[in-house]
């Protein structure tokens, strides 16, 4: 006698010999089963009971794991860096090794972090000095101001966010629209007036009392003079000593960033997005106007 239990019963089957087999089991052997299983005579564990087994296949579990934003900033600047190296690398690519302290206590090969304002990559970093090493292509020259900079130059550093930080400032992506340059530098009680041109392309993404990223630092414009093709905003004393800008002469450069979301909505009225809705509230009014113009064709 065999003992066989389940979850769902307990009975106990009679053991037979190789030539007493159950007369189902004879049904799987008959030659007129167009069936292809096969039954061994040896009773020994098979996927084929007649009794409900407990399965032991375990539902596959999938470890989900927690999105690194990488490639966003919120403009809140955590430190100054100073410029150790910059130039033309021995792989043929331009380098730029910068000393920190905040940015580098938890820093790994492939990070993205903000240098005034432009997301570049640790290609290479030693804590123990302090520095880490990012890389410049043609383009990022071209786009910013970073070629202005020299062994000595303060510069504006940022981490990624990740996704438990606070968002202090605004979305920054650190992908540079363009520079300004500083027309007019102004004091007023403690507080520092800045006055930037740049060029028409930017402008009309600027508006008053709207966000701006300038060298990676998330502030607010005041004022805008269109026929200048300028813009100001102010500096509080406390900001003033943590962010380069107010370091910089009136001529010198500045990394601008325009809001994202201008360009969105730019991208969305050009491409006939409303004229898409009203059609779809008023498919009457839509249905009459295309009467008219194929009557008047």
């Amino acid at each position: 006698m065999v003992l066989s239990s389940s979850l769902h019963s307990l009975c106990i089957i009679p053991h037979t010999s190789q030539s007493k087999i159950p007369s189902i089991f004879n049904l799987l052997k008959s030659p007129l089963s167009k069936t292809h299983l096969k039954f061994n005579p040896i009773f020994k564990p098979s996927s084929l009971s007649l009794f409900p087994q407990p399965s032991k296949l375990r539902p596959k579990t999938q470890n989900f794991r927690t999105p690194t934003i990488r490639s966003l900033f919120t403009g809140i600047v955590e430190e100054m860096g100073e410029i150790k190296q910059l130039g033309m690398a021995d792989h043929g690519g331009f380098d730029l090794k910068i000393h920190a302290k905040t940015v580098i206590e938890d820093v790994h090969l492939g990070d993205s972090i903000a240098v005034n304002g432009t997301c570049l990559t640790v290609t290479d970093f030693d804590t123990y000095l302090g520095e880490f090493t990012v890389g410049l292509a043609p383009e990022t020259l071209r786009k910013t101001s970073l070629s202005e900079l020299e062994p000595g130059s303060l510069v504006n550093l940022e981490r990624a966010i990740q996704p438990t930080g606070r968002m202090g400032g605004h979305f920054v992506q650190g992908h540079v629209d363009g520079t300004g340059e500083i027309v007019g530098k102004q004091v007023e009680g403690d507080s520092l007036w800045i006055k930037v041109k740049t060029d028409k392309n930017l402008m009309k993404y600027v508006v008053p009392k709207g966000f701006i990223a300038i060298d990676g630092t998330s502030l607010t414009v005041v004022d805008v003079f269109e026929e200048e093709l300028c813009f100001n905003f102010m500096l509080v004393a406390y900001t003033q000593q943590k962010v380069v800008i107010p370091l910089k002469e009136i001529g010198q450069k500045v990394n601008l960033e325009v809001d994202i979301l201008g360009k969105y909505v730019e991208r969305l009225l050009r491409s006939g997005f409303v004229d898409s809705i009203k059609d779809s509230r008023f498919p009457e009014t839509h249905n009459k106007q295309t009467f008219k113009q194929s009557a008047r064709c």
